[in-house]
Formats: structure tokens, sequence, C-alpha cells
């Protein structure tokens, strides 16, 4: 996984010492995790941004500006040269697996057994297999198992 470098401190932080906290500031609504999620799905025009989500205009310019600004996506002139595009940095696809797990747990809790909903697969369109913590020795990780340990 790659490091960004340092923020600087932000008084409007949540919880300035916890990074579940911090990610969700910079993530934790709605269209910005979708706009990351279509961005993985390799959309990466306003227009496709804004058929695929639904979100207003306004919104959407708002969510970009941050997402840009966070360094989770770049902005850059589409080879035609008439528009703009967004990519994902490296820490952009770095969610990958947030999303990943997100979209696993939403298979499991959002839907009552037999709806219909999407699934992830590879580029065999073989399903992505769930995703589960492990230790170093191999065992499965969980809320018993693990706790917060404070660095410095």
């Amino acid at each position: 996984m790659s490091r960004t470098t340092p923020r600087a401190p932000n008084p409007d932080w949540t919880d300035p010492e916890c990074p579940v906290a911090r990610t969700l500031d910079l993530v934790g609504d709605r269209w910005s995790l979708l706009v990351i999620r279509d961005a993985m799905d390799g959309t990466q025009s306003f227009t496709e941004f804004q058929r695929r989500t639904g979100i207003a205009r306004n919104i959407l310019t708002d969510r970009l500006r941050k997402l840009i600004a966070h360094g989770l996506l770049a902005q850059r002139t589409a080879p035609s040269g008439r528009r703009q595009e967004y990519v994902l940095t490296d820490a952009g696809r770095d969610l990958f697996p947030v999303v990943l797990a997100l979209r696993q747990w939403g298979e499991r809790h959002a839907f009552a057994a037999g709806e219909t909903h999407s699934v992830l697969v590879d580029e065999h369109g073989t399903p992505v297999p769930e995703i589960a913590p492990t230790g170093a020795d191999g065992t499965l990780l969980g809320t018993d198992t693990t706790h917060v340990q404070k660095t410095g």
C-alpha cells in the first residue's frame, strides 16, 4: 500500500487520532463513495458520474473537488481535448478493499433472500471471493480477537 504525505493537522477532524474517523471525514458521505465506486468501474466524465449516481450537479462538483483536494482523484484533459476527466490516484485505488467490504456486507445484510442485486466478478467472470481479515499466522480476525492500540 502506498503512503501519502502526512496531512496538516485539521481542527475539524471528528476524532483526530482515529484512522476510521479521519477516513470517514474524507470519504464518509454516500456521494463520495459512489463517485469512487463508479471511478473504479471506469467512469471518468462528469456527465457519466451524474448519470450513474443521479447526483445533483452542484453536489457532484463539490464531491469531485473534495476528492481531488484529498488526493483520491486526479483531473486531466481528455484525449479529445474538449473536456476534463477524473481518474483514481493510488490513494483512490487503495479504497478498493473498503468498497469491496461494503459491497460484500451489503450482499449479506441489505437484500432480502432471493432479491436481485449486482455481483462483482473478476476478469474471468468468477464472483470475487469473500474477504476476511487474518492475522500473521492465518487465524481469522474479528472484534473478539483485536483491539485498538495507540501509537507514538
